[in-house]
């Protein structure tokens, strides 16, 4: 039945049941915005460690890492490692998440700078939570099509697929979605591994793998092309840029009853899902060895579903689309609610309904859920290849990321400066594409024979350089607009930063976007820079030992790989 077989739709049948009553369970939960959006910030260490693997894990990045690396070789792991090198920093940041007592990240642009780039942050967020959704179904897609050897169409499947996480996800809100990556998450991890050892013992383990590639820069984590230590330093540091505008961060950082909370989530979490993106390389390598010529690199890892499981045990099938529809089920249904979120407490609320009784606007928050869902469907069904709409989605993330960090840290920082520097970076990053938002236009045709060939890669501008340009015209012009223009009342900067530095008490009940509880007092300003336009606050013993800690979680896992495949 659509290439198959009946005992892997029982698999496959038995999970939607189980997973869909999970999801609906938690409607009872919904009793405010606040929990639809932000789960009521009762969630524990694990719950919130699953949450973020969970969310933050999904088959299209194991479809991306298996295509680069069919493409590129082991360098490909980089497409979602990039992330690897920021890891440790989500442990320093994660708390400021927490302390901002805030539903969206747009809240926190609204306290910072005012009411219009509270506006365009929810615009500029919603935009790459789009293409986000767009990316992963389209993956997923492309999976299912191979699996079922093209009895499944890709268009068919997204359709499918958004259908089950829309039910409970517009029904339960976070609550839904953080009841459901638990079990989704378990599956996800089944995903990412139930291909590996079956493709290894085809291959004849990892010394036939090894002597079965010839170009010794297919075995190499740093390849002498594209994906060059220029290459992963540069898209490492655009990605700590976007990670804090990134909406979803809110929620996977905010959503425990405490800081700790969000610091373990998010850092276990993240890990888990590093130590997944080994076996999608692993399993990508593979595939260089099995196949001769792919007709479409992005149908590497469902390829080799379809041709290695069905011969192992009957049900693996039907395991592994469960596990395909797990992880992109737990993160689609968390930007849904995110983008949501965004639309309904940032424009919403604040530009067009002002006033309603807090009914009507989560009623809005689960329409708004799945108007979002059916703009990311058509972005999906327009992406060029699941690898350019990941790129796509790494750089529009960091164009709000410059306010972001400039704003944490230096009190001079403006509006006007927020507004100039987010539309010159958008400017300059729309002037070196091809094609970008759809706009005629393509900048390698005018200017790339005109540039350093250290700038070019196949002819085009090549990505880092790319980051450079829009990151670098953004950082300089939010600093001199910012000195050039009218400072933010001393009144709000007193209040947001307050809130930052006040960690949360325990049971501490929900209050407004950064507001302090009644009867807490504000914790006493302790900076690194003694000036008063630098709020760089000292680290504390926790957060030094977590960020070594989590350093060498990192050197470990290089290390692992570098062991691995040499």
């Amino acid at each position: 039945m659509l290439g198959i077989e009946a005992f892997d739709w029982l698999v496959i049948i038995a999970y939607l049941v189980g997973i869909t009553f999970i999801g609906l369970w938690a409607v009872k939960k919904v009793r405010s915005t606040a929990s639809f959006f932000m789960g009521d910030r009762k969630f524990g260490k694990i719950m919130m460690a699953f949450f973020m693997f969970g969310s933050g894990t999904h088959s299209d990045q194991a479809v991306s890492v298996a295509s680069k690396t069919y493409s590129s070789g082991v360098s490909g792991i980089w497409y979602q490692w990039l992330w690897l090198f920021v890891t440790p920093f989500f442990w320093l940041i994660a708390p400021f998440f927490r302390r901002m007592r805030a539903l969206t990240t747009g809240d926190y642009f609204e306290v910072r700078y005012g009411r219009s780039v509270s506006g365009l942050y929810a615009v500029m967020g919603i935009l790459p939570l789009l293409v986000a959704i767009g990316v992963m179904l389209k993956g997923s897609g492309a999976m299912v099509e191979a699996v079922s050897g093209g009895a499944i169409s890709s268009k068919l499947a997204i359709i499918a697929m958004t259908i089950m996480f829309v039910i409970y996800g517009v029904a339960g809100g976070l609550s839904a979605a953080i009841a459901t990556n638990l079990v989704q998450g378990l599956l996800t991890v089944v995903l990412s591994f139930i291909i590996l050892p079956f493709a290894l013992v085809k291959v004849g383990g990892m010394s036939g793998l090894r002597e079965s590639i010839s170009d010794p820069g297919m075995l190499s984590l740093v390849s002498p092309g594209e994906i060059t230590l220029f290459y992963i330093i540069i898209i490492a540091f655009n990605a700590l840029v976007g990670w804090v505008t990134m909406p979803e961060t809110m929620a996977n950082c905010a959503a425990g009853k405490t800081e700790m909370e969000g610091r373990m989530g998010v850092t276990v979490g993240i890990f888990g899902k590093r130590i997944c993106t080994i076996a999608w390389m692993l399993t990508g390598l593979c595939a260089v060895v099995i196949y001769d010529k792919l007709s479409d690199p992005d149908l590497a890892y469902g390829t080799m579903a379809r041709d290695l499981l069905p011969d192992i045990a009957p049900g693996l099938i039907g395991l592994f689309i469960a596990g395909m529809l797990a992880s992109i089920m737990s993160t689609c249904d968390s930007l849904m609610v995110v983008a949501s979120a965004l639309f309904t407490e940032n424009i919403y609320k604040k530009f067009f309904v002002v006033g309603k009784a807090d009914k009507h606007y989560t009623l809005v928050g689960r329409i708004a859920s799945a108007l979002v869902v059916i703009m990311g469907i058509f972005v999906a069904f327009n992406l060029e290849s699941v690898v350019k709409g990941l790129e796509f989605y790494w750089m529009v993330s960091a164009l709000m990321g410059i306010a972001f960090w400039v704003g944490l840290y230096w009190r001079r920082a403006t509006a006007a400066g927020t507004w100039a520097a987010t539309l010159t970076s958008l400017g300059a990053f729309i002037f070196t594409s091809t094609q970008p938002l759809g706009i005629p236009w393509d900048f390698n045709t005018h200017f790339a024979d005109k540039l350093p060939a250290f700038m070019i890669w196949d002819g085009k501008l090549s990505l880092p350089w790319q980051m450079i340009i829009y990151l670098s015209a953004g950082f300089i012009v939010m600093i001199i607009v910012s000195l050039f223009t009218k400072r933010v009342p001393t009144e709000n900067l007193d209040r947001f930063y307050a809130c930052l530095r006040t960690p949360i008490g325990p049971d501490e009940p929900e209050t407004t976007p950064f507001t302090l509880p009644a009867g807490v007092e504000p914790a006493e300003r302790n900076t690194l820079i003694d000036h008063p336009d630098f709020e760089i606050p000292k680290p504390t013993m926790i957060g030094i030992l977590g960020f070594l800690a989590a350093w060498a979680g990192v050197a470990l896992l290089i290390g692992a790989v570098y062991w691995i495949i040499g």
